[in-house]
């Protein structure tokens, strides 16, 4: 699993102080063209969840900057919670996540491994599991995901 540092993303750090600022952590920024309008996806969480209301407060904040930074106001801005499985795409997200259940699938042993986020940095993350804290360095998991709790 690759972990791209949030200030190596188009318009993160610009974006995240306005996020951060309303209580909430941005997970994930898409900027792209399609066509002449500017496409914005944009994925947040939140410590008690994240609801309509919450996406509603954030793209009213974030519009306006998006439409300074990118000097359009052709824009669809998509602003959504990360569901209850999500799949983890930037290692870099996972201290947004301390505290809640994920899933690596971790290569040296070619199974899932469960547990619960506990700490992370550029290399690795620790997982409270059944067996105790475990540290999985980020080169050995293939892949990554938010354990819901259906």
């Amino acid at each position: 699993m690759d972990y791209i540092a949030p200030d190596k993303i188009p318009y993160y750090q610009d974006c995240e102080p306005l996020v951060s600022g309303l209580g909430y952590g941005l997970v994930e920024l898409t900027v792209f063209k399609k066509n002449a309008a500017w496409q914005v996806k944009i994925v947040i969480t939140g410590p008690e969840g994240v609801g309509i209301a919450d996406c509603t407060k954030v793209h009213r904040a974030i519009l306006p900057r998006l439409e300074a930074l990118l000097n359009s106001q052709d824009m669809y801005v998509e602003v959504t919670s990360p569901g209850l499985d999500r799949v983890l795409k930037n290692a870099a997200e996972f201290p947004l996540f301390t505290g809640k259940g994920v899933k690596v699938w971790d290569a040296t042993v070619s199974d899932w491994v469960s547990g619960t986020v506990v700490s992370s940095d550029s290399q690795q993350v620790i997982l409270r599991t059944e067996n105790g804290e475990k540290a999985f360095a980020f080169a050995n998991i293939s892949k990554a995901k938010l354990a819901g709790t259906r």
